[in-house]
C-alpha cells in the first residue's frame, strides 16, 4: 500500500473545484477510441453515507507499458472504476473487465484509492485508522504542488504549474518554494490523504506491475491536482447544481471524443 499526502491551498469550496476537475481532465483523456465512458452518475444512501456514485469504464490501449500489451488477453486494457464520493471521504476500486468477469480471477487484481480531505498541512500520521501491523507496511509520500520536480517532463506544462500561476478571481498564488511555511492564518487549506492499495497476482510480472501502478497513481495525483489549483479561475463560485449539469453534458461529449479524433493525454512511461 502507499498512502499519498497532497497540500493544497484551496477554498471551502474544494469539492466543486474537484469535481469540475474531473470533468476537464476526463476530456483531455479521451479521443481515438480510447478515454473515459461514464455509464452511472447517481446519488446514493448507504447504512447512513450518503454521496454520489459513479461508474465509469476506461480504455486504456495505449496507456499502459509495452510489456503489458504484450502479454495482456482481451479484456485486461478495460477498467471498470467505481467510485462512492462521500466528501470529504471518497473511496474509489478499479478491476479489469477480464478479472470483472472471469470468476476464477476475480481476486488476483485489484486497485483500491481511499481518500480524506482533512483541514490541515498533512500532518495526520495515520489518517485512515490502519492497525498497527498494516501501518507499518505503508510507505508515505508527499507531494507538493508547487514543486515542478515531481512532475514528469512530458507531463509539464508552464500554465498548469501552481508556481507560475496567479488567480485573478481570488489573488491566490504563484506559490513559492516555502509556501506551506507562509501561509496566511486567514488562508482556508487542505491535505488530500490517499491510500492506495494494489494486488496484481501475476507469476513474474507482481512486483514490476504494482510498481508501476503505484508510480502512475502518484503521476495523475500530481498533474490532477496541480492542474485543479490552476483552473480554480474556471470553477470558484460554481454550485453543485452547476456541476451536475457539467457533468451530464460531458458525459455525452466523452461519448462523441472517444469515437474519433487521435489518442489523447497521458501515455505510459517504460521503466
Amino acid at each position: 500500500s502507499m498512502l499519498v499526502k497532497h497540500f493544497l491551498v484551496l477554498s471551502c469550496c474544494y469539492q466543486v473545484g474537484q469535481l469540475f476537475s474531473v470533468a476537464e481532465a476526463s476530456k483531455n483523456e479521451t479521443g481515438g477510441g480510447e478515454g473515459i465512458e461514464v455509464l452511472k452518475n447517481e446519488p446514493y444512501e448507504k447504512d447512513g453515507e450518503k454521496g454520489q456514485y459513479t461508474h465509469k469504464i476506461y480504455h486504456l490501449k495505449s496507456k499502459v507499458p509495452g510489456y503489458v500489451k504484450m502479454i495482456a488477453p482481451e479484456g485486461a486494457l478495460v477498467f471498470h472504476e467505481k467510485a462512492w464520493n462521500a466528501y470529504p471521504y471518497c473511496r474509489t476500486s478499479r478491476l479489469p473487465l477480464l478479472f470483472c468477469t472471469n470468476e476464477y480471477m476475480k481476486d488476483d487484481f485489484m486497485i483500491k484509492i481511499e481518500t480524506w480531505h482533512k483541514p490541515d498541512m498533512g500532518t495526520v500520521e495515520n489518517v485512515h485508522d490502519l492497525d498497527e501491523q498494516t501501518w507499518r507496511t505503508v510507505e508515505v509520500v508527499p507531494i507538493d504542488i508547487a514543486n515542478k520536480e515531481e512532475v514528469a517532463a512530458a507531463d509539464y506544462k508552464p500554465e498548469e504549474d501552481p508556481s507560475l500561476f496567479h488567480s485573478e478571481k481570488t489573488g491566490r498564488g504563484p506559490l513559492g518554494a516555502e509556501w506551506k511555511n507562509e501561509m496566511r492564518t486567514d488562508c482556508p487549506y487542505m491535505c488530500a490523504y490517499k491510500l492506495v492499495t494494489v494486488k496484481f497476482r501475476w507469476w513474474g510480472l507482481q512486483t514490476k506491475v504494482e510498481g508501476f501502478i503505484h508510480r502512475q497513481e502518484k503521476r495523475i495525483f500530481t498533474n490532477f491536482h496541480r492542474q485543479l489549483f490552476c483552473w480554480i479561475d474556471r470553477w470558484v463560485g460554481l454550485t453543485m447544481e452547476d456541476i451536475r449539469r457539467m457533468e451530464e453534458e460531458t458525459q455525452k461529449e466523452l461519448e462523441e471524443m472517444r469515437q474519433k479524433g487521435d489518442v489523447r493525454g497521458t501515455s505510459a512511461t517504460e521503466e
